[in-house]
């Protein structure tokens, strides 16, 4: 069965989507099989795909109000190996509209279940913020990949995040563990930078990423194009970071289960 990894941060601009499309696309190329599941309502997880959403006969938002079953929602994206649910602005209203249903924190996980064993990973794209939608994610998960932007005040917040993990770990999901922290939008120039990336590993330990994403101004230009950047240029330091970090994943992957 597949894992499942929710791609969490409740603030905004510290890289979940980037991470999520091209960690998605680079462990696609190592042979993975992979499905992103879009849960943020401004919808860039699919968009940096290139899916066209006019074109859509099922998102999320009727697979979380059970008008649609995951496998019908979930179309191919251009990057090999990857499938996404998608999402469009009409997610907005899917918190509002499961306060009242039932079992309305387990709504993502129950429609999973269906298709996670389809796959080597799951990765959910998370909104920022921490309601039902990332609360759904974070039920649904197995790990949380926590993206870190190398920047003043990064650590704002994070004790917020982590008891919102704790609480759920408590009330709804027993295993749910920290997968790893990820260091993004690295400058070496600036000692800013590297106090912040110290910082983050004297707070995390051992569960910060040996993988250091850079500023890059190719992952940028990516998701206007529609294409991970592993397919955008290939040979740009962001598109050799995410496959380091694809690599990283998967060797933990492989000690977690030696061990």
């Amino acid at each position: 069965m597949g894992r499942v990894v929710a791609v969490v941060n409740q603030k905004g601009g510290v890289g979940k989507t980037t991470t999520t499309i091209n960690l998605a696309a680079c462990l696609g190329e190592l042979g993975k099989r992979v499905l992103v599941v879009d849960s943020d309502p401004q919808s860039n997880a699919t968009t940096g795909f290139g899916i066209d959403k006019r074109a859509l006969e099922a998102t999320l938002y009727e697979v979380l109000l059970d008008q649609a079953g995951a496998d019908e929602a979930r179309v191919k994206t251009s990057a090999p190996g990857v499938d996404i649910l998608p999402a469009t602005v009409e997610l907005t209203g899917a918190d509002l509209e499961l306060v009242d249903a039932p079992r309305r924190e387990f709504r993502l996980r129950d429609a999973l279940r269906s298709v996670r064993d389809q796959y080597d990973l799951v990765l959910i794209d998370c909104p920022p913020s921490l309601g039902l939608l990332t609360l759904n994610a974070l039920v649904a998960a197995d790990g949380v990949l926590i993206p870190i932007q190398c920047e003043f005040y990064a650590l704002e917040g994070y004790s917020q995040l982590l008891k919102t993990v704790l609480r759920v770990r408590g009330s709804f999901n027993q295993a749910l563990a920290i997968e790893g922290v990820l260091l993004t939008m690295y400058d070496g120039r600036t000692a800013n930078s590297a106090q912040v990336a110290d910082e983050v590993r004297r707070y995390f330990a051992n569960l910060v990423f040996d993988t250091v994403i850079s500023r890059n101004v190719r992952l940028a230009e990516a998701p206007s194009h529609g294409q991970a950047i592993s397919a955008y240029d290939s040979n740009s330091r962001g598109a050799q970071n995410y496959r380091q970090l694809a690599e990283e994943v998967v060797r933990r992957a492989g000690e977690e289960r030696v061990g």
